[in-house]
């Protein structure tokens, strides 16, 4: 899309962005693909209708589809070398097989490579229409003057719904061991989870700072701190619109990795065992809702939640909501949230040396 419009080449899309001292970029999430771009406030207006010209005009021209195909075959390779990232993407085809949700968002060499310039045509066709997009803005700007330029910025957009039919997420694998020349054994480990508007979305927020959430966590006290045998370990939880994901993450010299595992495993039936601790509760609150409103100072953060909640739930939930939606969870709800998510069998991903190693998770292996 920014390899030129119908009136701006590539490089002149570029010279216009750094010409006001600004940037403009793109990502694509499981759920939907953002363009944005961030400039000095006096030059709004050049940022929307830049933006609408992108996103309503672009000349989709052959040669530079070809030319970003290599741009992207670029980025697959560079993931490839990162075996942590390979060990997520595993993870994620395990937990939800044979459903968008499992896939890489950049796709597979073999799927980029057969795209052809008709494909992404038609795409952007089908897809890019009004009622399955949003605009959001922040900054120190007026509302009704805003509004106007992104009227006018995008009029060309044509209506129509171009979201696709959502599927149910089918049972997640056991996982599998993939033996592979690296220096350290990379531990993915988790299962499905809730979708973002599930009630128990917050007590589950609070249940992940607990346990490897954050410094204070138990993961990292325990496996870091206590024991140095990983450098990087924590949880996360992904929450998409209707399914979700906790994560547990682990890399670990070889010689370490069964110890790690077998830690990860006993930390967590601790929790189930006897749920978090009144401190523990106090902690992840303070934290969860201290960090929120800390990122919510940067105007890009303001922006991209406003347009991620828009543009997955129709409507922005208040701040003063979100941050009442943590200080209302208490033991109870910590509780029941353990006893659904954490307690469902674990999908397992352990790439590297493990065979060499004897690593024993009783898993199907991958060479």
């Amino acid at each position: 899309m920014f390899k030129g419009s119908d009136t701006r080449s590539a490089r002149e899309i570029s010279q216009t962005v750094d010409r006001v001292g600004g940037d403009i970029n793109a990502f694509t999430s499981k759920e939907y693909t953002a363009y944005y771009t961030r400039l000095p406030a006096r030059h709004q207006a050049l940022g929307i209708s830049l933006l609408g010209e992108v996103l309503t005009q672009p000349a989709l021209r052959s040669s530079d589809i070809d030319n970003e195909r290599q741009v992207i075959l670029e980025e697959l390779a560079m993931d490839d070398d990162s075996p942590d990232d390979v060990a997520h993407r595993a993870f994620m085809s395990h937990l939800f097989p044979d459903h968008p949700l499992g896939r890489e968002t950049a796709g597979s060499v073999e799927t980029v490579e057969a795209i052809t310039p008709a494909d992404v045509r038609g795409f952007f066709e089908s897809h890019y229409r009004a009622g399955s997009s949003v605009v959001a803005v922040s900054g120190p700007l007026d509302h009704d003057v805003a509004l106007a330029q992104i009227e006018a910025a995008f009029a060309a957009m044509p209506p129509g719904d171009g979201r696709v039919p959502r599927t149910l997420t089918g049972t997640a694998s056991a996982g599998e061991v993939i033996d592979d020349d690296t220096e350290q054994v990379h531990l993915v480990l988790g299962m499905q989870s809730v979708p973002r508007s599930d009630p128990d979305r917050e007590a589950l927020d609070v249940v992940n700072h607990v346990f490897g959430g954050g410094l204070s966590s138990r993961l990292f006290d325990e496996i870091r701190e206590r024991r140095g045998l990983a450098y990087s370990v924590y949880s996360g939880v992904s929450s998409y619109a209707d399914a979700g994901a906790f994560t547990i993450y682990a890399g670990t010299q070889p010689a370490h990795a069964t110890e790690v595992l077998e830690l990860i495993h006993e930390q967590l039936a601790l929790l189930i065992k006897e749920g978090v601790t009144d401190d523990e509760l106090d902690i992840a609150k303070g934290y969860l809702t201290g960090a929120f409103e800390l990122g919510l100072e940067d105007t890009g953060s303001r922006m991209a939640r406003s347009a991620g909640l828009l543009v997955t739930t129709g409507s922005v939930r208040p701040v003063a909501e979100q941050v009442a939606r943590w200080d209302a969870v208490q033991q109870a709800d910590t509780r029941r949230v353990i006893e659904r998510i954490l307690s469902q069998p674990l999908t397992v991903i352990a790439l590297g040396p493990v065979d060499a190693n004897g690593l024993e998770l009783g898993l199907p292996s991958a060479g």
